[in-house]
C-alpha cells in the first residue's frame, strides 16, 4: 500500500478507502492537513456500502470536532450515512477489520501522539535525501576536494565541526552563533590536545613546515582563536573569512599528512586503500593532479571579455584531478592527457554538460570500471552505482558546477568511456529540492574545474580543446609495467 499524500480542506477531513471484497488490495486517498488538530467520532461513519452485484465500494470515515458529521459536511460527498454497527451481511468483516485497521493508520499519521507500542513511519529516504532542503553536501569543487583528503583521523573531525559553520552561515534569519561557537570550540580541544598525534603524522621532512601550519591554525591571524571572536562579535562576514582561512590551513596540513601514507600496491605515497587485483594493470593516480586545457571557438569568434578585461580568443581552464577518491578513473585521464589525447578535441553542449567527441583512436585510453567513492567509507566502489534514494552520497558529488566525470560505455554503463569526458553544468533548478542531481551517483567524477569555471557556459558544440596539459602531478601516475 502506498503511502498517502496529504492535502489540506477547508474544516472537513475524509478517509477515503477503496476496498475490492474479493482482493486483499486496498487504496488509501488521505485528504487532511497532517498537523491538523482533530478528533475522531467515537462512531465512524460508513458511506455507500456496494451495490448489488459491484464488487469494489468507496467506504469513507468522517473525522472532524465535532461528535457527528453536520448537514453541511455531508452535502460535501456524505449523503449516505449509515452506522459501523450495520448487519454483517451489509459489510463483511474482513472488510470491517480493514477499516479499522486503516482508521488507527491515519491517527497514526496525523496525531502528534504515537499510540503506545506503535513505532512511527520512519521518513522515506528519498524525502530524506533528494527531496530534502537539508541534505548537506559540497556546493563547491574546493569544498567537496577538502573533505576528500585521507588524512589523520583527529585532523578530519577537526575539519568536520568547522564545515558545519558553513552551512550554519547559510541560515538567512538570526544566525545559531550559540551552536558556531560550540563547534570552534570542539575542533580548539581537539586540536590542542592531540597536538602531539597530529604532528606525528606528518612526514620528517614535513615537520617544520606542519609545525608552523598548526600554530597558525590555534593563533592565526585566520586561525580557530580569530574565529571564536567573530562568532562572539556576531558579524557573519568576518566569520565566513575567517572559518575559510582556517579550513585551508586545515587542508593544507592534511595533504602533508596523507604524504606519509602508502599504497599497498605501489612505493607512491597517496592511496590508503588496497586497490582490487584484477585492477592492478590499470594506470592510476596516486594523489592529485593539475590539468590546464586551453579552449578556443571552433568559429573564430572570442570569448566574452572577463570584468573590466578584453574579449579573448582563446581561455584557459583549470582541473583539479582527485586520485585518492578515484585512483583509476584519474589515472586513466592523466594517461591520456600525457599522451596528448585531448589536443584538437572537439566539444559539445547537451543536457547540462560540455564533454568531448568520442575520440578519433578508439583504442585510447582503458576501459576503467565505474569507480566511485561513498562518502564515510575507505575505498571506491567498481561496477557499482550509488542508490541515493537510500541515503548514500558520493565524496565526490556530481551536484557541483563544474564537475568532471567520464561518460558511460557504449558497452555497459558499468563501466566509463575509455576517453569521453564531460564537464557538468549543474543548475539546481533541474534538480531535487535536496540540491542533488537526478544523476548523482550514476557516473565517476574524478575533479573539478578551480579556476575559470565562468568559461563553461560560453562554450558551445564546434568549440575546441587546442592543447590539455598535466601542470602538476605528473610523477603521481602509475602507469603499469610493459609485457
Amino acid at each position: 500500500m502506498a503511502l498517502p499524500s496529504i492535502i489540506p480542506t477547508s474544516g472537513v477531513h475524509r478517509l477515503s478507502l477503496f476496498s475490492s471484497p474479493s482482493s486483499a488490495r486496498t487504496t488509501l486517498h488521505l485528504l487532511s492537513s497532517s498537523n491538523f488538530p482533530f478528533r475522531f467520532n467515537p462512531i465512524p461513519h460508513l458511506h455507500c456500502p456496494p451495490a448489488a452485484g459491484k464488487r469494489s465500494a468507496d467506504y469513507r470515515v468522517h473525522c472532524s470536532p465535532a461528535a457527528k458529521p453536520t448537514s453541511q459536511d455531508m452535502d460535501k460527498g456524505l449523503p449516505f450515512c449509515v452506522e459501523a454497527g450495520m448487519p454483517s451481511s451489509q459489510l463483511r468483516n474482513k472488510n470491517l477489520e480493514g477499516l479499522i485497521a486503516m482508521v488507527l493508520m491515519f491517527a497514526q499519521l496525523s496525531s502528534p501522539l504515537p499510540f503506545f507500542g506503535w513505532e512511527p513511519f520512519p521518513t522515506p529516504p528519498a524525502n530524506a535525501v533528494l527531496y530534502s532542503p537539508d541534505t548537506k553536501v559540497p556546493r563547491t569543487g574546493e569544498l567537496a576536494l577538502r573533505k576528500a583528503i585521507p588524512a589523520n583521523a583527529n585532523m578530519k573531525a577537526i575539519q568536520n565541526s568547522l564545515e558545519d559553520l558553513s552551512y550554519l552561515l547559510r541560515i538567512p534569519q538570526r544566525k545559531p552563533y550559540g551552536t558556531m561557537e560550540g563547534n570552534v570550540k570542539k575542533a580548539l580541544k581537539i586540536a590542542t590536545e592531540e597536538k602531539n598525534s597530529i604532528l606525528a603524522s606528518l612526514p620528517e621532512e614535513f615537520r617544520d613546515k606542519g609545525s608552523s601550519l598548526y600554530a597558525s591554525l590555534i593563533d592565526g591571524k585566520g586561525g580557530l582563536q580569530a574565529l571564536i571572536k567573530n562568532i562572539k562579535d556576531q558579524d557573519p562576514d568576518k566569520v565566513s573569512v575567517s572559518l575559510a582561512s582556517s579550513l585551508d590551513t586545515i587542508a593544507e596540513i592534511e595533504l602533508l599528512q596523507v604524504c606519509n601514507t602508502s599504497s599497498p600496491v605501489s612505493s607512491a605515497p597517496g592511496l590508503s586503500f588496497l586497490l582490487p587485483e584484477q585492477y592492478k594493470d590499470y594506470p592510476r593516480l596516486n594523489g592529485r593532479g593539475t590539468v590546464e586545457f586551453t579552449i578556443e571557438k571552433g568559429d573564430g569568434s572570442a570569448f566574452s571579455p572577463e570584468a573590466g578585461g578584453e574579449s579573448r580568443k582563446t581561455v584557459k581552464i583549470q582541473v583539479t584531478v582527485d586520485g585518492y577518491s578515484a585512483p583509476l578513473t584519474a589515472g586513466n585521464f592523466a594517461k591520456l592527457v600525457v599522451d596528448g589525447a585531448y589536443d584538437g578535441a572537439k566539444l559539445n553542449t547537451i543536457n547540462q554538460a560540455v564533454i568531448t567527441d568520442d575520440g578519433l583512436d578508439k583504442n585510447a585510453g582503458y576501459s576503467v570500471p565505474l569507480e566511485i567513492m561513498p562518502s564515510e567509507q575507505f575505498e571506491p566502489l567498481y561496477r557499482t552505482k550509488l542508490s541515493i534514494q537510500d541515503g548514500e552520497l558520493p565524496v565526490l558529488p556530481m551536484s557541483v558546477y563544474g564537475a568532471v566525470a567520464m561518460a558511460h560505455s557504449d558497452v555497459s554503463e558499468e563501466y566509463s568511456a575509455p576517453y569521453q569526458f564531460f564537464f557538468y553544468l549543474y543548475d539546481k533548478r533541474n534538480s531535487g529540492l535536496g540540491g542533488l542531481s537526478f544523476d548523482e551517483g550514476q557516473f565517476s567524477v574524478f575533479g573539478y574545474a578551480t579556476s575559470g569555471r565562468d568559461i563553461l557556459s560560453q562554450i558551445k558544440t564546434g568549440d575546441v580543446i587546442r592543447s590539455a596539459k598535466m601542470v602538476d602531478g605528473q610523477d603521481r601516475l602509475i602507469l603499469p609495467a610493459q609485457s
